[in-house]
């Protein structure tokens, strides 16, 4: 608590690098596997994930989050949590490919039995190393977290482009799916060398069980209502539509998912530290809420504008069916900024019965869109997700902050800054492409609009809304967060 000022900034900094270069490989992984492998392949592995990827939210039951949000823990109970995700791994291991011969008669495709075998092995990967994890968490070593995921994103990335290259085809994205929680876990082992004691069966878990096991049934239910139209698409319109939608849903997701990762892990951490100083608590959580929608609330504009000049340069001429698709979810960008960090508020006050009632609310509705939307194809089920999310985020707001120390008009009144400044600058930017687009090959064209899209919004943000000297103190915080001292709570 002492110097948490400083241990926030420095992980946050540490992060969002970390998040901005998994980002590039990310993006630059997806720009080449796409020219190397065809919709089918990423299909095939898509069909499998959207089973496999609800098992995946029981990796550790919520254990993790549970004991990075209580305020002490024993060496006994981490040893314990550690030996249940172990046995938790394996369990779903096992299902996983129990679950093989199910997941080929559904699809009617044989050569998914090999994938799905293949990718059950991630899942004791992962439990092996979740408790180490969980200490460097604990201890806000954010730097060494950073530089694991990184490595462990560049040597299943380096897998899976060296697999297709070959002529692995889907394999190497099999590949990916196993390399990365495996490297990702040794790295965890090298960083925090502790080794588990034996379990024990009176370690004072119960408490952190029931908190850990609300969060993995809201992620159950939030897995089930994101992934049920990637299933109703793969059954209906088959391997090739799939890819085209998955591939747009992946390539909208990489911000937010990026962002989520680096600000909600710092943020959780932090809050929970927070959790009985109200005043310091709004005061962290509303200025990182304003950073995090100011990083992602131009990148909404610029997918929604230019969404085809981003399909074929990122993805090539043969994903341009993905362009459309890609344009009808930009909308999703916002939703989740706005809403992701609520959770994190949520979860580190302890009110994770809250959320799991609202994502029991929502996801009925997101499934009846979906079947609507439908027999349109993959655009249909596009626009009906995002119709439904926009729907959604301001009653998701008011209730997430009821009761707390943010009100509906803080949320309000800091997502209008960036939301305006994002649409006048997309304004200018489109301006610009009308003039200079035509004349420019799509790279050149992307390049020009996108940049006057973004330095137009930065001018507008620090200067027109006021917002100067926040991220001044904001950045000379980043450079030298040593010399911090705690200042009173004031909104961003």
């Amino acid at each position: 608590m002492k110097d948490l000022k400083e241990r926030t900034i420095r992980g946050g900094l540490a992060r969002l690098t970390a998040q901005a270069a998994n980002f590039l490989i990310r993006v630059g992984s997806l720009m080449i596997l796409a020219r190397l492998l065809d919709p089918k392949d990423f299909g095939l592995v898509g069909m499998v994930t959207a089973f496999t990827g609800v098992l995946s939210l029981f990796r550790d039951f919520g254990l993790s989050s549970a004991a990075i949000q209580r305020t002490s823990v024993t060496d006994e109970q981490v040893s314990t949590l550690f030996w249940i995700n172990l046995l938790v791994g394996v369990l779903l291991g096992l299902l996983a490919l129990a679950m093989a011969p199910a997941i080929v008669a559904f699809y009617h495709e044989p050569r998914l039995f090999g994938v799905t075998a293949v990718l059950a092995l991630g899942f004791l990967f992962n439990a092996a190393g979740v408790q180490h994890s969980v200490l460097l968490q604990r201890q806000m070593r954010f730097t060494a977290l950073a530089v694991i995921n990184t490595a462990g994103l560049v040597v299943g990335t380096a897998f899976a482009i060296g697999g297709a290259e070959a002529g692995y085809g889907y394999w190497a994205l099999v590949a990916m799916g196993v390399i990365l929680p495996l490297a990702n876990t040794i790295g965890f082992w090298l960083a925090a060398p502790w080794v588990p004691g034996g379990p024990r069966r009176r370690a004072g878990i119960r408490s952190m069980m029931r908190f850990g096991g609300t969060l993995t049934m809201t992620g159950l239910v939030v897995y089930v209502a994101s992934n049920f139209e990637k299933v109703l698409l793969g059954r209906y319109w088959g391997v090739e539509a799939l890819g085209i939608y998955g591939r747009a849903y992946q390539l909208i997701n990489i911000p937010t998912d990026n962002l989520n990762s680096a600000a909600g892990e710092v943020a959780f951490a932090a809050l929970s530290r927070l959790q009985d100083d109200p005043k310091r608590l709004r005061s962290y959580f509303l200025k990182g809420y304003s950073l995090v929608l100011a990083l992602t609330v131009p990148l909404t504009i610029c997918c929604a504008l230019f969404a085809d000049d981003m399909i074929r340069v990122l993805l090539g001429p043969k994903w341009m069916a993905a362009a459309p698709i890609f344009r009808f979810l930009a909308p999703t960008i916002l939703v989740f900024a706005m809403v992701n960090p609520l959770t994190w508020l949520m979860n580190s006050l302890g009110l994770v019965a809250r959320n799991l009632r609202m994502v029991l609310l929502i996801a009925p509705v997101m499934i009846l869109a979906y079947v609507a939307g439908l027999k349109y194809g993959p655009k249909g089920v596009a626009v009906a997700y995002s119709v439904v999310m926009l729907l959604w985020v301001l009653p998701a707001v008011a209730w997430s902050v009821y009761g707390t120390a943010i009100s509906v008009r803080d949320i309000l009144l800091t997502v209008s800054r960036p939301l305006a400044s994002s649409i006048v600058a997309g304004g200018l930017a489109l301006g610009v492409r009308f003039v200079y687009g035509p004349m420019l090959s799509p790279l050149l064209r992307l390049t020009l609009e996108s940049s006057v899209l973004l330095v137009a919004f930065g001018a507008i943000l620090l200067f027109a809304t006021g917002q100067f000297s926040f991220y001044v103190n904001l950045f000379r915080a980043l450079l030298n967060p040593s010399s911090l001292k705690e200042t009173p709570s004031v909104s961003p």
